[in-house]
C-alpha cells in the first residue's frame, strides 16, 4: 500500500480565521455534518480541525487514502465519501493543521462575538471570535493499564487503525489483539484483509455480562448493526484463534514486547508477541468541554463521564452545543444525525430558519438517530470493561506522562487523599502533557475502589486552559491587549 496523493487541504498560518456566526471544533462525521447544515442555512460557519484533512478519526484520511483496496477498510469506511462533497460546496470556511487548546466566554454584551478560541497553526496562534460554539470532539480510546502496557510493542487498537487508515502501515511479526469491544474485531478484520496474520486474540468479555445483556437482545437483533457484526465476527473466527474468559492480562520483555501473559480456563499461558494491540472500548473526548465549564454526568454502564446535553445537542451554557461521540457514545451515523439536528438549533437560534421549518427538518434525523442507536445498550451491556481492567494494583502504570503507579496512588488515599484534583498536589497525575486524557479515568476508579465508594462521587480532573501543549512563541505570537486584539478581528473579517 502506498500513498501518491496530494492532500488539497494544507493549514497555512495567517488564514483569515475571523469572526464567524458558528464556530465548529472537529471534523469527523459530527462537524462535517454539523457545518454541511449550518453553512446551507446561511449560518457563517467555520470548522476548525486538528487533522490534516476532514474525517475525524472513524474517517481518518478518507479524502486521501493509502490504498485504493476497498475491501482492506471496508464499507463502513468508504461511507465517509458522502460527508465530503456536501461539505465543501455547503460554503462553509475551513481550517485544517488547527489545534484549539482554549475558548474563553467573553464578558462584552456584543452577542457576535461571545466566545473567543485561540488555536495554533503551523507554529503560530490564532484568535476566532464566534456567536455560538459547537463541540464535536469525539471519542478516545479508554486506557488499558495492565503490567507493561508502556513496553514498546504495546499499542492500543486504535492507533494500530490509525497507522493503517492514515499511511497505510501495518504490523509484522507475531501479532496479538487483546480486550473486549467491537473495535477489536473490527481492525482484526482489516488488518486480515490487509493480509496480516493474527496469532491470536485474547477476548476479556466477562461471561456474566451476557446474561445482563439479554434483555436487550431484542433491540440489537433489529438494528443494523445485527447483521454487520455476525458476519465480521464469523469471518474473523475463521481465521484467528479466539480465547475467551482471559483475566490477569500483562505484556513482558525485555526493553520491549517479547511475550504476552494471561490467565485462561483457569490456567496461567503465555506467547510470543512482537505487538500486542489493546482495546476496551471507547469515551467521549471530554477535555475541552470540562475545561469550558459544562455540565457533565456519570454514565454508569460505560464507566465514563459525558456531557448534558438535551435532544438538540444544547448544553448548560447557553449557545454550545456538543455533537457526535464527544456527548456520547453512539457511533458514526449516529454522530451524522447529531450534528445535523444541533446545527438546525443553531440555526434557528441565530434567526436563519423558523421553529417549524427547524423541527420539520429534525424529524427524519431524529427517526435516523433512533434506528442507529438501535441495540446500543445490548453490545454497550455485553462489552462492558472488566473492573480489573479499569482499577490496576501494584507497579502497574496509571499515569504515562509523570509514571505514577497503582500502588502509588492507593498508598496516597491512605494517606488522606480522596480525590484527584488532590492527587495533583501529592503525585502530579494529570498534570503531563495530555492533560489527564490517559489516567483521568483510571486515577477516579483507583480512587474510588481504594475508599469503597463508586467514581462518580470521586469526581474527575478540574481542567484548565490550554488543554493541548503549546511553545512560549505560540503564545507570544497572540495579540496582548483589547485594542490589539480588535485590530486582529477588524483586519480579518
Amino acid at each position: 500500500m502506498t500513498n501518491n496523493q496530494t492532500s488539497p487541504y494544507t493549514a497555512t498560518s495567517g488564514t483569515p480565521l475571523r469572526q464567524c456566526d458558528l464556530l465548529v471544533i472537529g471534523a469527523g462525521p459530527a462537524g462535517l455534518a454539523a457545518a454541511t447544515v449550518a453553512a446551507q442555512a446561511g449560518v457563517d460557519t467555520l470548522l476548525l480541525d486538528e487533522q490534516a484533512a476532514p474525517g475525524g478519526q472513524i474517517y481518518r484520511a478518507i479524502t486521501q487514502p493509502p490504498t485504493e483496496n476497498r475491501r482492506i477498510l471496508g464499507p463502513d469506511y468508504w461511507a465517509g465519501e458522502s460527508l465530503i462533497g456536501p461539505f465543501e460546496q455547503s460554503g462553509a470556511h475551513y481550517q485544517p493543521s488547527a489545534t484549539v487548546w482554549a475558548i474563553t466566554q467573553k464578558n462584552s454584551q456584543d452577542p457576535d462575538s461571545r466566545f473567543e478560541a485561540a488555536c495554533s497553526i503551523n507554529g503560530t496562534a490564532e484568535l476566532v471570535r464566534a456567536r455560538q460554539l459547537l463541540l464535536a470532539t469525539g471519542a478516545q480510546e479508554r486506557p488499558v493499564p495492565i503490567p507493561g502496557w508502556t513496553l514498546p510493542g504495546v499499542i492500543t487498537a486504535g492507533a494500530g487503525q490509525i497507522l493503517l487508515k492514515a499511511s497505510g502501515m501495518v504490523p509484522t511479526g507475531h501479532i496479538v489483539l487483546a480486550g473486549c469491544g467491537p473495535l477489536l474485531y473490527l481492525i482484526a478484520w482489516q488488518y486480515l484483509n490487509a493480509g496480516v496474520k493474527i496469532d491470536a486474540l485474547l477476548e476479556t468479555t466477562q461471561s456474566s455480562n451476557l446474561k445482563r445483556a439479554l434483555p436487550h437482545a431484542l433491540a440489537f437483533m433489529l438494528s443494523p448493526y445485527f447483521a454487520k457484526g455476525i458476519k465480521l465476527m464469523r469471518e474473523v473466527k475463521q481465521r484467528v484463534r479466539i480465547i475467551k474468559n482471559v483475566s490477569d492480562l500483562r505484556a513482558e520483555g525485555d526493553g520491549s514486547l517479547e511475550t504476552v501473559r494471561y490467565t485462561a480456563g483457569g490456567k496461567t499461558h503465555a506467547m510470543p508477541a512482537d505487538m500486542l494491540l489493546l482495546h476496551q472500548g471507547v469515551v467521549p473526548n471530554v477535555n475541552l468541554a470540562r475545561a469550558l465549564g459544562l455540565d457533565h454526568a456519570w454514565n454508569s454502564l460505560l464507566d465514563c463521564w459525558e456531557p448534558v446535553v438535551d435532544t438538540w445537542g444544547t448544553s448548560s451554557i447557553p449557545d454550545v452545543w456538543l455533537a457526535g461521540d464527544g456527548a456520547g457514545i453512539g457511533g458514526a451515523i449516529a454522530a451524522e444525525n447529531r450534528g445535523r439536528i444541533a446545527a438546525l438549533q443553531a440555526a434557528h437560534r441565530l434567526g436563519r430558519i423558523t421553529a417549524p421549518d427547524r423541527d420539520a427538518k429534525a424529524k427524519p434525523l431524529r427517526h435516523a438517530l433512533r434506528k442507529a442507536l438501535g441495540g446500543r445498550d445490548f453490545f454497550d451491556t455485553l462489552y462492558q470493561a472488566p473492573p480489573s481492567f479499569r482499577r490496576p494494583t501494584g507497579d502497574t502504570i496509571v499515569c504515562r506522562c509523570e509514571e505514577i503507579t497503582a500502588a502509588q496512588i492507593r498508598d496516597t488515599v491512605k494517606l488522606g487523599c480522596t480525590g484527584p484534583n488532590q492527587m495533583k498536589s501529592f503525585l502530579r497525575c494529570g498534570m503531563g502533557p495530555c492533560q489527564g486524557r490517559f489516567c483521568g479515568l483510571t486515577v477516579a476508579e483507583v480512587i474510588g475502589d481504594e475508599l469503597g465508594i463508586p467514581p462518580r462521587d470521586v469526581g474527575y480532573y478540574r481542567l484548565r486552559f490550554p488543554i493541548k501543549p503549546l511553545t512560549l512563541g505560540e503564545l507570544a505570537s497572540l495579540p496582548q491587549t483589547d485594542a490589539s486584539i480588535e485590530a486582529v478581528v477588524r483586519l480579518k473579517k
